[in-house]
């Protein structure tokens, strides 16, 4: 009799053990780089973590300069960044292209929305995974003002209406 005693403890020991790894797992996993908080270096060399943004929609875009399609997209973007009057933040996030690279591109216009750098591609990365995206630019994410994604676009607008049409029936946000 002792000794089953001292089996089911073990046994019940066991479980016991098992339940805290697995807690201290999911919890250790969850860290400030998940990808609703990345941080983000910005091409003015601050950096800006979308938690900061709070309170305010947030356009997500991935691109790249080498990317046609992203690089046509990038006007009804800065558009949409000036005509909000700060109603909406666009962020757009380069995941192929260095700084330097970046500011040549841009020249001496400086874009009213803010170019970020994803410069170890992680943020691109947890973002494809989370939102079943296989890799593909542009790849645009509509951030409510609580930081929740409520829409997801893989491609390119087509056109300035096409983007503003996806700002209404997300936010409710209309051409000023």
């Amino acid at each position: 009799m002792a000794s089953r005693m001292l089996k089911k403890t073990w046994v019940i020991l066991a479980i016991v053990i098992i339940a805290v790894g697995t807690i201290v797992g999911i919890a250790l996993s969850r860290n400030s780089s998940s990808p609703s908080d990345i941080t983000l270096p910005i091409i003015t060399w601050n950096e800006t973590t979308l938690s900061t943004l709070e309170g305010t929609p947030v356009v997500l875009n991935f691109w790249s300069i080498g990317c046609p399609a992203c690089r046509q997209q990038l006007p009804y973007l800065e558009d949409v960044a000036e005509q909000s009057g700060g109603q909406i933040k666009v962020i757009a996030i380069n995941m192929a292209d260095n700084a330097a690279n970046i500011q040549k591109f841009f020249g001496e216009y400086e874009p009213t929305m803010i170019i970020a750098l994803d410069d170890n591609g992680k943020g691109f990365v947890n973002y494809c995974r989370d939102y079943e995206n296989p890799g593909y630019i542009p790849f645009t994410l509509f951030v409510d003002s609580e930081g929740l994604v409520q829409y997801v676009k893989i491609g390119a607008f087509t056109s300035e209406a096409a983007l503003w049409n996806t700002l209404n029936d997300v936010f409710g946000i209309t051409i000023p």
